[in-house]
Parts: structure tokens; sequence; C-alpha cells
């Protein structure tokens, strides 16, 4: 899921097209009904990779949506305080909120949280914590400066990782942010990463814990 082959690598140098997601028509409950619940996912919503989705900020009108990701997790990336709304679907559905607070900067030299990119990498990285879902205020800068750090740990080259950040981004895209993710040097969590590669060659969920602390200690 997180780390190709080579031989993948070698055929796959394009992103794939996202699949744009507006309003579904989507059957409810079990009753004899023929009538639907319509669905809007969040501004910007996408699939990042198998069980991690990404994300502008939901609101209410989401939430039935966010209901059919059977997520176990959000990751907030804004320092403001999470609207209690949300917070009681979040409390009502089992989700844990982990947030990682950055700072919404539009000065052309403003630093992003380096600490703030690796905690939340961790947890992206932790199977047990999928399905999750990134989010900031617009699901552009923040999210897709994470999911490019992301690509480059799943060896993206450079050239996709800024299409992808671009696509979200579009005109708004800022040199900061691509400065930023081509500077971000991945053996930083390569801890992370080992961990990953143990776990999909067939050690189970103690063995790789296991392994993860050795590394760290």
């Amino acid at each position: 899921m997180f780390l190709e082959s080579e031989e993948e690598e070698e055929e796959e140098e394009e992103i794939p097209p996202l699949m744009a997601v507006e309003a579904i028509e989507y059957p409810r409950g079990g009753g004899g009904g023929s009538g639907g619940e319509l669905l809007v996912p969040p501004p910007n919503f996408a699939m990042v990779d198998k069980g991690i989705y990404r994300s502008g900020f939901p609101n209410p009108t989401n939430f039935g949506f966010l209901e059919t990701l059977n997520l176990r997790s959000i990751v907030y990336l804004c320092p403001e305080p999470y609207p209690e709304e949300n917070a009681e679907f979040l409390r009502s559905h089992g989700i844990r909120l982990l947030q990682f607070g950055i700072e919404g900067n539009k000065e052309p030299f403003a630093s992003i949280p380096k600490a703030a990119i690796i905690g939340a990498l961790k947890i992206l990285l932790d199977l047990r914590n999928h399905p999750i879902l990134i989010h900031c205020n617009r699901g552009k800068h923040r999210t897709g400066c994470l999911v490019a750090c992301l690509r480059k740990l799943q060896s993206w080259c450079l050239t996709s990782v800024f299409e992808e950040y671009r696509r979200f981004a579009a005109d708004k895209s800022r040199l900061s942010d691509m400065r930023f993710i081509e500077m971000f040097d991945v053996s930083c969590i390569s801890q992370c990463v080992l961990g990953l590669i143990y776990r999909y060659n067939g050690c189970g969920p103690q063995s790789r814990r296991l392994i993860y602390e050795e590394k760290s200690a």
C-alpha cells in the first residue's frame, strides 16, 4: 500500500486521475421505502491511498458521507479548537481526533513546523488508525504538504508530488510549501517505514511494535 516495488515505480510515473466526488444518492437503512439520502462529501475530498482520505473542513452536511467511510481517526491540521458539533459527531461514532496545529501562513517565507508534519506522518503510517481522514480548512496547503511528504515516503518523483499538490491548491499554490516539500528529509521517520516493511513481510502487529521500539531506542 505504501511501499512500491522497483518494477512498479518504473512502469507508473504518472499520477492516476483523481475521482471527482460531488454528491451521491445513497440508500440508507433497511426499510422498504425507495428513498435515499443525498450524501455530500467535504470540499476537496479525495482518496489518498487505501484507508487514507483528504479534504477541507467537514460541516454537518457532510456527516452522512463521512459515516460511509467508517473512519477510525481524523488528523486535524489547524490550531483552532475543533467545533463542538463536529466533536460530538466524532464522539458518537468512536472516531479519534488527532490535532497537529499548523498556522495557515500566507507569508512567502513562513516556515511549516517540521515536527507537526513528522508527528502526523507517524499517525498515517500506523495501520491501526485507518481508515483516516486528513483535513485543514480548505484541504489545499497544510493537507497538501502532509500528503506530499507521504508521497515522498512512497518514492514518488518530485514532479508528480508537485503536480498533485497543484491539483488541489490550483492558483493558490505557495512557493514556501513547495520549498518545504522539496527539502523534507524522509529519513527522519525511517523507523516507521521499517515497521511497514516488516508488517508487509508477514510479521504481526506485536512483532512490528517490538521492531519499532528497538529501532527507536
